[in-house]
């Protein structure tokens, strides 16, 4: 029996050739799927909640505009009749927070804890539905001022 050593060889060599193309088929498609999609981002971390906006929370409590210039609509003797509390923001996660305060029958002015509401005038603290004035941040609260009842 005569065999045929150049068939022999055509059959290795095309063996040898479609085992090289299925190990570079499976070396492809594993880099392509472990690698990450271009369309996705990256996660990002979130940043810390921001401090409230005092102008934004005036308009979302209805305050107008200040006009310069205006006068008081009636000189008041009484340190207390002189503030009305509008609205209160308490930033309990960040520990700040403001209020809408109308000084003097003027609009309503939004005011951070810590700034300075009238002249000697701090605001010192925030409840749910009241304020604290003091002379500084650290001393004795001199006026109490609580959010008119909804009828």
């Amino acid at each position: 029996m005569v065999t045929n050593s150049h068939s022999k060889w055509g059959v290795r060599l095309g063996t040898l050739a479609l085992w090289a193309a299925a190990g570079a088929s499976v070396v492809f498609w594993g880099m392509r799927l472990s690698a990450p999609a271009a369309g996705m981002a990256a996660p990002v971390a979130l940043a810390a909640p921001a401090a409230p906006d005092a102008q934004a929370l005036a308009r979302a409590l209805g305050a107008l505009p200040s006009v310069p210039g205006a006068a008081p609509a009636t000189p008041v003797a009484s340190l207390a009749s002189r503030f009305s509390l509008i609205g209160v923001l308490s930033g309990r996660r960040s520990g700040g927070g403001a209020a809408l305060i109308a000084v003097d029958g003027k609009p309503a002015k939004p005011f951070r804890l810590g700034a300075e509401v009238d002249q000697g005038l701090v605001l010192q603290a925030l409840g749910p539905r009241q304020v604290q004035l003091g002379g500084s941040m650290d001393g004795p609260a001199t006026l109490t001022l609580d959010m008119p009842l909804k009828n």
